[in-house]
């Protein structure tokens, strides 16, 4: 059995991928698009990915991008939410 990575890297991994790929995970769990369950799916599955060490350069080099790379084991997650929750305003407003 693989080792996971330290859980908060990981939780804050997700939420800059999020912000690059212009997820809204608020959003998305206020509309009900995001259960905990998803959530914690997410956070183990990038925990236990082999690319997650390279993540945090690559988001450094990627501000904003139109989807996760191809090594994320979370991009259909990221899309499948960009896609079901509707964009909030600056601020969350």
């Amino acid at each position: 059995m693989a080792v996971l990575g330290r859980l908060m890297d990981h939780v804050r991994l997700i939420e800059r991928m999020a912000m690059a790929t212009g997820t809204d995970l608020v959003g998305a769990y206020e509309a009900g698009a995001l259960s905990q369950a998803d959530w914690a799916a997410m956070v183990r599955t990038c925990r236990g990915c082999a690319w997650a060490g390279n993540c945090g350069a690559w988001l450094d080099r990627h501000e904003t991008v139109p989807c996760a790379p191809a090594s994320c084991p979370n991009r259909q997650p990221f899309r499948d939410l960009r896609s079901r929750t509707p964009a909030r305003a600056e601020g969350g407003k």
